[in-house]
Formats: C-alpha cells, sequence, structure tokens
C-alpha cells in the first residue's frame, strides 16, 4: 500500500519529517523517501532509500544531517515507486510523494509519449508512476488543476503531498480511498496517512481531508485550495488489516472497531461455546480476538506469538518463498499453552491460504486439540483495483478463486453467488476451504457485521474485495 508524512514549520522539522514518515513503516516494505525545503538556503534535498533488507530509520539515520536547516519536508513508506521525485516546472519547484495505483499506466504513458513528453525515473526498468502522475499534474495551469487533471484522467486511485517553496499541498483521492489526516501544534502543521505519527511528536489531530479535497499547509494555518467531494468510498480493509491499533480514520479508531468487529462475531457463533481460550494472530487479528474472548466469555490466551524485533509483515514480499519464510519465521506457537486445548483463533483475512495452512499444521503437531479459525472480513472474492495491499498480479492467486474453478470449472461464474453468505455456493466454498486449511471450523465475517463494527454508511465504504460492489452497492464495471 504505502504511507506519507509531511510537515512545514517555523522552525526546523527534520526530526519530526523522520520519526513522523517511520510511523507509516507498517504500511510498506520496498522502499522509503525523504524530501525537504530549506527556505533560507532555497533548497531541496531529497534521500531515497531500498528498505526490502533493513527497516527505514537504520537506512535513512545516518544521513539526516544533509537536511539541516528545513523547515519543510515530505517522507514516504512505498510499496511501488523509487519517490519523492522532485520537479523544476512552470508551477515552480516541488517535490511530491504519492500513495496511489494506476491501472491505465500503460495508456496513459503512449498519450503522454506522443505529447512529447519524456520519462526519466524508472523503478525495477518500468514506469514510475509517481513520475507519471507528476507529468499529468504539470498539465494543469495551476496546482489545483493539475490535481484534477491527474484524478480525470487516472483509473485506480491516488493521493499526493507535494512539497511546495510555499508549504505542502495535501490531496486525497477523489473517492477517499486512502486517508489523509491534519494535526498541528504550536508552530507547524502536518498531514500524514496515520494517526499514529502525531501523539510522540506532539501533533493534535485536527481532521481528515475530505474525499477530492486539496489544502495548502503553512506554518500557520492550512488553506482550502478545492472542497471536499460528497461523495466517498474509503477502504474498509484499513480498519480489518492495514491500520496501526492507534490510528483513527473518519473518526474511527482502528483498534477500537477490531474489538467490536471481533464481540459482535462472537454473539453470532453458535459453534464456538466449547472452545477453551481465544488467540488473536499477530498483530491485526490480536484486537478482534479480544473482542472475540469478550463476547465469548472465554479466556484469551497468546497461544502464538509474533517475533517482532527483525520480521516484517508477509504480505508484501513479491517472492513467494520469501513470503513463505517470514510467515514461518515470524510466529511461535507456546507449546506450553496449545497441549491439548481447543483453540478459536483470530484473523484479519485468508488471502492465498498457503500461510495459514502451513500454520495450522504446526499448530496440530504442537498439540493442540482443536483449531477454529474466525475471519474479520468476509472471504476476498474480487482483486483490488484501487489500491495494492498484497504483491498478487491476479485473482487467481485468491484461495477462493481457486476453489471456485474447481467447483465450477471457472473461476469467473456465479461470483455474487459465492459472495452471498446465504447461499448453499458460499457454504460450499466456505467448507472447501476449511478442509484445505485442515481447520476444525472455519468462519468469516459477514458484511453487516463488518459495516456495523466500522460504524460508516456502507455507500461511504468500498467493499469492492469482498462483493465486487463500489457506490451504494452498485456493481464496478467501469471506471466511476
Amino acid at each position: 500500500m504505502g504511507g506519507f508524512f509531511g510537515t512545514v514549520s517555523q522552525k526546523e522539522c527534520v526530526a519530526d519529517l523522520f520519526y513522523g514518515t517511520d510511523y507509516n513503516s507498517h504500511l510498506g516494505t520496498r522502499r522509503g523517501g525523504l524530501a525537504a525545503y530549506d527556505s533560507q538556503n532555497k533548497n531541496f534535498t531529497r534521500s531515497i532509500h531500498n528498505l526490502e533488507n533493513a527497516y527505514f530509520r537504520s537506512k535513512f539515520e545516518p544521513g539526516l544531517s544533509r537536511f539541516a536547516g528545513a523547515t519543510s519536508g515530505i517522507g514516504v513508506i512505498s510499496d511501488t515507486d523509487a519517490q519523492p521525485l522532485v520537479l523544476h516546472s512552470h508551477l515552480g519547484r516541488f517535490a511530491i510523494v504519492t500513495v496511489a495505483k494506476v491501472n491505465n499506466i500503460e495508456e496513459l504513458v503512449r498519450q503522454l509519449l506522443n505529447e512529447n513528453c519524456h520519462f526519466a525515473e524508472l523503478s525495477s526498468g518500468k514506469i514510475n508512476q509517481t513520475e507519471l502522475v507528476a507529468l499529468l499534474l504539470i498539465q494543469g495551469k495551476t496546482f489545483r488543476e493539475g490535481i484534477e487533471n491527474v484524478f480525470r484522467h487516472i483509473d485506480g486511485s491516488c493521493s499526493m503531498l507535494l512539497l511546495t517553496e510555499d508549504g505542502i499541498i495535501a490531496a486525497r483521492d477523489e473517492w477517499g480511498r486512502t486517508p489523509i489526516v491534519l494535526g498541528k501544534k504550536e508552530g507547524a502543521w502536518a498531514a500524514t496517512s496515520e494517526t499514529t505519527a502525531f501523539p510522540n511528536l506532539d501533533f493534535e489531530t485536527v481532521r481528515d481531508l475530505g474525499p477530492g479535497e486539496i489544502v495548502r499547509l503553512r506554518a500557520d494555518g492550512v488553506e482550502v485550495i478545492r472542497p471536499a467531494s460528497n461523495h466517498q468510498q474509503i477502504c474498509s480493509f484499513l480498519w480489518v488489516y492495514y491500520g496501526f491499533p492507534t490510528s483513527t480514520y473518519e473518526a474511527r479508531n482502528v483498534e477500537d472497531m477490531r474489538y467490536e468487529n471481533g464481540r459482535l462475531m462472537a454473539e453470532e457463533d453458535n459453534e464456538a461455546n466449547d472452545v477453551d481460550c481465544v488467540c488473536g494472530i499477530p498483530d491485526s487479528g490480536v484486537g478482534m480476538a479480544l473482542g472475540y474472548a469478550a463476547g465469548l466469555k472465554k479466556p484469551y490466551r497468546r497461544t502464538i506469538s509474533k517475533y517482532t524485533p527483525t520480521w516484517p509483515r508477509s504480505f508484501t514480499p513479491s517472492n513467494q518463498e520469501m513470503r513463505s519464510l517470514v510467515a514461518k519465521m515470524k510466529l511461535i506457537p507456546n507449546r506450553d499453552m496449545l497441549r491439548g486445548k481447543k483453540v478459536l483463533f483470530c484473523d484479519d483475512s485468508i488471502v492465498r491460504g498457503t500461510q495459514l495452512r502451513d500454520n495450522v499444521g504446526v499448530l496440530f503437531e504442537d498439540g493442540a486439540k482443536e483449531v477454529h479459525m474466525r475471519i474479520a472480513c468476509p472471504p476476498l472474492i474480487y482483486g483490488c483495483p484501487f489500491i495494492g495491499f498484497t504483491s498478487s498480479k491476479s485473482d487467481m492467486e485468491l484461495i477462493t478463486r481457486r476453489v471456485i474453478q474447481e467447483l465450477e470449472g471457472d473461476a469467473h461464474k456465479n461470483l455474487e453467488r459465492y459472495a452471498d453468505v446465504s447461499t448453499p455456493e458460499y457454504e460450499r466454498m466456505t467448507e472447501l476451504i476449511r478442509q484445505r486449511l485442515g481447520l476444525t471450523s472455519l468462519k468469516f465475517n459477514k458484511m453487516e457485521t463488518l459495516v456495523k463494527a466500522i460504524g460508516l454508511p456502507k455507500c461511504r465504504l468500498c467493499t469492492h474485495c469482498f462483493d465486487g460492489t463500489g457506490c451504494c452497492g452498485l456493481k464496478e464495471e467501469t471506471k466511476e
């Protein structure tokens, strides 16, 4: 996915920029970047590092002295491109970072090349989509016109921060699929993907940017350049998986939502009365499991723990062998607590299923009598066309699609019925997944329960990966 942080201050902002960007590190593992502007010397400084084999802090801390004196800056954790980029255009000099997924990148590249544009930044031999966004942006006569041009042209989503010689411009995706939150403290303002970045830097959360809203941050305040749209499709998976527990989106805290999600689901679970304890799969399954334990009136036990010092999230490595290694090595079962127990585990989702299958086998080998699994969201039936939340290149990497292929002979057949909890197709799919994973029992959450736990109207949430629908339940068969 990716996340960013930007701040503008009346005094040097390097420490806030460094730590604020680092607080977005859970959103990606490929690249990190910083760009800062020294208003006294009127110069931009940029640094980009590969994070696939190291952490953000260890890569960037030795070179922080290069940014000394800067009073504004932006940083990014990216799973796509090398960024920030620094440009000199008719709009002036600026740096740009994006959290984006551009589905029609090849079409837009051809169009821009035909208009005599050129691309200088290549990411692993491919077009850098942040550069593509920048080229679309500078076609406008103003920053607002340029950002609106980006919104008009891209199929997917794009939120961005621009570091200019006159503050930071923050623009949230036209449909608000990814968040941008504003914070302030004395003499400084900031914008970030995660409110988690604010408390330890003494920023107070002010508000979320609305969908399509564009603002300019200066050290003494915020100017609205473009008001928010009245439609929204914020990604529901933010609360299920991406979000750090202390973060809040649209006034809904991640950990509180996960707890309530588990509690509500437990109240409807008639098959779990006989379990001995409840355990969350770290990290994003823990909040749900605490709620589930409360709903079932069963004890919460840490029968499995995550070894946090060195192992990252396992969804991001592009290589399946490395994903499997990370998944195996980071989770450590507690054999003494598993032996002879009927344990109900809570996890955020099932994507490919390979990691979970291997983990279930280990749990039984370590003495678990029964292994029950409860999933925080409905089955992932559709690939996400808006946010790159996994490294999957095809819907066929989803375990649901492979099961549907087996049952129907066509992975695209009757998808609406497989997404409907009331159908026999849904029951057959769930049962076959249970068998494939070797579980004693398996239940996915219901859409209604998930939406209730989030607390926003469904028409403000993107649930495409669960039911293939967009705004207020309309099928997303064409670009919005």
